[in-house]
């Protein structure tokens, strides 16, 4: 597997734009669309928040064959909590990009992130896709890519080229997230396309292994929006024979390199949290079973009183060790050690008379790592979050103004 230029418009057979619609503030893109030549099997995962956006409901609906050849998104305005109106307005955009691409409404999937409550400004809206579709091209992913952000910092895009059966076969994503994220699927949005060819059951699996590991363990602020989703298009144009065995050879080469297209863009929305000045990362090692590694680097990684701990450069491992055992995994805590970096904090569940200056040391690096030995058995979890500055509040405090 080699990383490549580019993002969702590397595989054969796509295109992509993104535009300013006015949505947002003017000067800002905030209207994109991805569009492949040929009809693609796809797949999406999706918010478990009970308040849904209208184009959570609608997409899933229009994936329900597993066919999609379009993606329609719009940053600036979520269309959640607008009833009736929100679902006729996600419809009508789904509606025009159909239009506009001679293809199918119910081949295309609606995708929309910003202000929760506030109707969408539709003239603005189809203003927007009229201008994305004439300006769809293979250069279009870095647009596309701007045009979905909101309070990032900056556009979060891959490219990956692996072979399959002696075909290059490529994989593009694009994802924004920065508020709002702790998964349950999906976090924030992701857009995934591939020219390899693949059937329906294998692609949905191969999406589901990849995010459960990925964009479900990264979290920001513990609040999971309205609007999560994460979609993936395959149109076939590598070449290869389907995959159709989630056994095979080419579903494990393929399954690698989703798993790390997929966590790569999470550890950057991680990283991009709203006022973050540092990723952390968070080990689980030598636990009973993996859902109990999984649950608990969750748990720690969510932790505002770890979070505050990394941003202020305090080695306070006792919240990381409180924050484990309220996490709901059973473990004995008489056997944990706890470290920060290479330091050794606590061992066999007591702290341990260590080099605070090797830990502040260990706090001021770009990545923190908080690793957890449990000593009970042999599975590992991983999950990524990052500190909580003084700018979470300001950001948030006036997110709508």
């Amino acid at each position: 597997m080699q990383v490549i230029e580019g993002s969702i418009t590397a595989p054969k057979g796509f295109m992509a734009a993104g535009v300013c619609g006015e949505i947002k503030k003017k000067g800002k893109k905030d209207v994109a669309i991805i569009y492949s030549q040929e009809k693609c099997v796809a797949a999406g995962v999706f918010t478990t928040n009970v308040v849904r956006a209208a184009c959570v409901d609608i997409s899933k609906a229009h994936l329900a064959d597993g066919v999609a050849q379009a993606i329609v998104a719009n940053s600036g305005n979520a269309n959640a909590c607008t009833g009736e109106q929100g679902e006729k307005d996600t419809i009508a955009m789904a509606t025009l990009t159909a239009e506009l691409l001679g293809i199918k409404p119910q081949d295309v999937v609606v995708a929309s992130t910003g202000v929760i409550g506030v109707n969408m400004p539709m003239d603005k809206v189809e203003a927007g896709i009229k201008e994305a579709v004439a300006n769809l091209s293979v250069d279009g992913a870095d647009c596309a890519a701007e045009a979905i952000m909101t309070t990032d910092t900056e556009p979060k895009q891959i490219a990956v080229e692996v072979e399959i059966q002696g075909k290059p076969v490529r994989i593009g994503a694009i994802a924004k997230g920065s508020g709002m994220i702790h998964p349950n699927m999906a976090t924030m949005l992701a857009f995934i396309t591939t020219d390899v060819n693949i059937s329906n059951k294998c692609l949905e699996k191969l999406l589901k292994e990849s995010v459960d590991v990925s964009y479900n363990m990264i979290s920001v602020d513990r609040d999971t929006s309205t609007n999560d989703m994460a979609i993936v298009l395959a149109n076939g144009l590598a070449g290869n024979e389907l995959i159709d065995d989630d056994n095979s050879h080419e579903y494990q080469v393929l399954k690698e390199a989703f798993v790390f297209v997929n966590t790569y863009l999470a550890k950057l929305i991680a990283r991009d949290g709203e006022g973050a000045t540092r990723l952390i990362e968070v080990r689980i090692k030598n636990a009973d079973d993996y859902n109990t590694a999984r649950v608990m680097a969750r748990s720690i990684v969510s932790s505002n009183l770890t979070k505050a701990a990394v941003f202020g450069e305090d080695a306070n491992w006792g919240r990381i060790l409180a924050a484990a055992g309220y996490s709901g995994a059973l473990f004995d805590p008489n056997k944990v050690d706890v470290y920060l970096g290479t330091v050794k904090m606590a061992a066999n569940g007591v702290g341990l008379d260590f080099d605070e200056e090797q830990a502040q040391e260990a706090l001021k690096q770009e990545t923190v790592l908080i690793t957890v030995d449990l000593k009970a058995g042999s599975y590992e979890a991983i999950a990524w979050g990052c500190d909580l500055s003084y700018d979470y509040v300001r950001i948030n405090a006036s997110y709508r103004t």
